[in-house]
Order: structure tokens, then sequence, then C-alpha cells
């Protein structure tokens, strides 16, 4: 394994956060997680295998981060998601805790500053790897009105390009792992296990420099899902992980992180706890070593991979 990243992949899970390990309450102590179990030398990311400090692995390595980026309030998902994708406390800027979309006020900065258009601006190959239905929002533009994070970046780098027939082709992944909700609405879409998709993501991700991923389920888990949803929703991602990290070039480093706490606590909404920051191949202790916010994971990332950061 190289010791500096040549790739970076960055796996983006709303609404997941690092709380104790009650499995009353926490799916993550509840849930059948072996993937993630191997990673990890056996710990899972909640809160009492952190209390020492970051897990470092054979493979991996986990970080705890910041969400509240020091902005009274429960953080949201629209400032939260451009946070980590910028670099920049969107939080602060906005003057609070903003979502579920992002506001009007920050998209100019999220378009310019993303990870996928910094990386294209530094001379390197970005892609957008979630299947997204590009032909509608051209049809009818007031579908993007209000926007997640993500696929507003994508659009902004000019990387928002995988629809169905990339989709069917293995060469995109749904935002909910499965193509189960694209089946519902078109037969060309073949089934796929949370495994093959994290295999498809991987040979995604050979073919760029910087590959963002978006995953909601967990967010969506959290707030309605129930103890049941909720472990079912971390065992999916917890199969995905392990095809993915399976299927991993050496030559890239895989991140996985979040907006906000949420789905580590059923018993309420969004959270105050901290979010994982999970790194994975070449330079994950360098950027671990990096990591005390979400503000601090698209500049690590690009740090690896030589772009210099931008003046605010």
């Amino acid at each position: 394994m190289p010791a500096e990243p040549h790739r970076a992949l960055l796996v983006f899970l709303d609404g997941v956060g690092i709380g104790p390990a009650d499995p009353e309450a926490n799916p993550f102590a509840a849930a059948h997680l072996p993937r993630i179990r191997e990673l990890l030398g056996g710990r899972l990311p909640v809160a009492e295998a952190l209390d020492g400090g970051p897990v470092v692995a054979e493979r991996a390595v986990l970080v705890a981060a910041d969400a509240t980026l020091g902005i009274d309030g429960i953080p949201q998902s629209g400032t939260g998601q451009t946070t980590l994708l910028t670099g920049r406390n969107a939080a602060a800027l906005y003057g609070r805790h903003f979502g579920p979309w992002v506001p009007t006020g920050l998209r100019e900065m999220l378009a310019a500053e993303n990870l996928l258009a910094r990386a294209r601006a530094g001379g390197l190959v970005a892609a957008f790897a979630n299947a997204y239905p590009v032909a509608l929002i051209e049809a009818d533009p007031r579908i993007f009105r209000r926007p997640a994070a993500p696929p507003l970046a994508a659009r902004a780098a000019g990387v928002l390009t995988r629809d169905v027939p990339q989709l069917a082709a293995g060469e995109a992944v749904a935002s909910s792992i499965t193509n189960h909700r694209w089946r519902e609405r078109t037969a060309e879409v073949p089934a796929v296990t949370a495994e093959q998709a994290g295999r498809n993501l991987a040979a995604i991700a050979a073919a760029a420099h910087v590959t963002l991923f978006a995953h909601y389920d967990t967010d969506h888990a959290g707030h309605r899902g129930g103890m049941e949803g909720a472990v079912a929703a971390l065992e999916r991602v917890d199969a995905f992980l392990g095809g993915l990290a399976g299927a991993l070039a050496p030559d890239t480093l895989l991140v996985v992180s979040s907006d906000h706490g949420n789905v580590e606590d059923v018993r309420e909404g969004h959270t105050l706890n901290p979010v994982p920051v999970l790194a994975l191949g070449p330079g994950r202790e360098a950027l671990a070593e990096r990591i005390r916010s979400i503000a601090d994971v698209t500049p690590a990332i690009l740090a690896l991979l030589g772009i210099e950061p931008t003046t605010p």
C-alpha cells in the first residue's frame, strides 16, 4: 500500500453520531455489524470505544468529530452537510444551524468551494457516484429548489451525470444503496445487494481522483424507523462497507463521515453527539490527526491529495 493516497472517496452517511453503547437506545449496540467490527479490530463506533482517543486498528482509524461547530442549537443537515463538503463553518456563516436543505445564502459558497469543485479546479478528476434523476431536473428545475448539499455540490462541479442507464450498468449507486426504490419506477434497473453496491462504488472511485457518495437512509431511520428500522439501516450500511472495503483500490483513501447525530439514539431526533470519521487506506492516520470537527474533513482530504487550501 502506498504511503500517500492517489485517490480519495468520501462516503457521507446522513445523521450518524457517536453515542453510548446502550442497546435500548443505540442501534450500533443492537445491530449485527461484522464488517465494521472487523475494520475496527472488534470495536464499534460508540462513545465508550473512543473514551481513550482515536481507535487505531490494523486497517482503519476512527475519530470523533464535533458537529456543533461552536453554534448553539441542534445541528442540522443543510449547514452540516455544507460544512462537511467545504471545510467552511456554514452554521457560523448562516448564523445558526439550518436544515434539511442548503439555505439559499450558502449555495454560492457551496458551489465554489465544495470538495468536487476544488478537486476539478486543481486538475483532478472528480465523480459523484450517486444515481440521480437528471432528466427530471432538466424537465422541471423546480425539483431542485430545496436540494441537499451533495447533489448541489455535484451539479456545481459538473459531475451530476449518473442516471438510470449508469445505475442499470452498475456504473452508479443508488442513494439507498440497494436499487429497490428505483425498481419501483423502472424495470431497467436490476436488483443489487448492498455488498455488490459497495463493489460498484469501489470501481467508480478507481476511475477518478476524488469521489463522493451520499446515503440518507440512516437519518430517515433515526427520525421514523424506531430501533427495528435503525438496525436494518445500519446492517445495510455494514454490508455495503464490507463490499466497498474488500474491493477498494490500494491507492485509495476511504473516508466515511456524517453531518450530525441522529440514528445513534432512536429515542429522539438530531443530537449534539460528535460524528464518526472512519478512514481506511493510505493516509488514514495523517487524515485522522487533522480532524477536530466536520469542518476539517474536506481540507484534510484535499491536503493529502496536494490541493492547497482556499482563503475564506
